[in-house]
């Protein structure tokens, strides 16, 4: 089978990292979040691309990194690594970020291609949304980038999924749950990359 690259979005504060690393405890190859990976360089390194000091800045940024994890991700399959592949957040999400600045990527636009057209949404979950340094926005902020989110993946082909609110066991089997076939990431000798796929 493949390597198949799979989606997985939603509200800030909504579980999403919890889950990935969950599909990554369960043996599934995941790729982290771009934003917290920007933050955490651009604070080091004293920059100014900070999704709030500019957020056009940022999304750019995000785009970037984001079509790297995912030409990381090519190399991985033609390497021979079959699968699935979670992606946190993503090249979409750069991409909705990117146009909700009033810019555009047509050549990235392209690029989401290579992902399956199934998209996993985690729904805003108040009562587990948390600020904190990486997160400055509060949850009325989040709600509206996930409305934008939620009309973006359709109006790019894609069908969204809402995972529900429940524990995280309960929702890492509801993703597999949409898996159609064997869907382990294996390789020979399994790498493990900070920002790529990691197996």
């Amino acid at each position: 089978m493949a390597l198949r690259f799979t989606i997985v979005s939603g509200c800030s504060g909504g579980g999403k990292s919890t889950l990935l690393r969950a599909l990554a405890a369960h043996g599934y190859a995941t790729v982290e979040e771009p934003g917290r990976r920007i933050v955490a360089v651009e604070r080091a390194s004293g920059g100014p691309a900070l999704p709030w000091v500019d957020p056009l800045g940022f999304a750019w940024r995000a785009v970037a990194m984001s079509r790297a994890d995912l030409e990381t991700a090519i190399q991985a399959k033609d390497a021979g690594l079959a699968g699935r592949v979670f992606f946190d957040r993503g090249l979409g999400d750069a991409l909705a970020a990117l146009e909700h600045c009033g810019a555009a990527s047509p050549e990235a636009v392209e690029a989401l291609e290579h992902f399956e057209r199934t998209v996993f949404m985690l729904p805003p979950w108040f009562e587990i949304f948390r600020a904190d340094d990486a997160r400055k926005h509060g949850f009325d902020a989040a709600v509206a980038e996930y409305d934008r989110l939620c009309a973006f993946y359709p109006a790019h082909g894609f069908t969204v999924i809402t995972v529900p609110k429940t524990s995280v066991a309960a929702r890492v089997a509801f993703i597999l749950a949409h898996g159609d076939g064997p869907d382990r990431a294996h390789k020979e000798k399994p790498h493990r990359q900070a920002g790529g796929v990691q197996t």
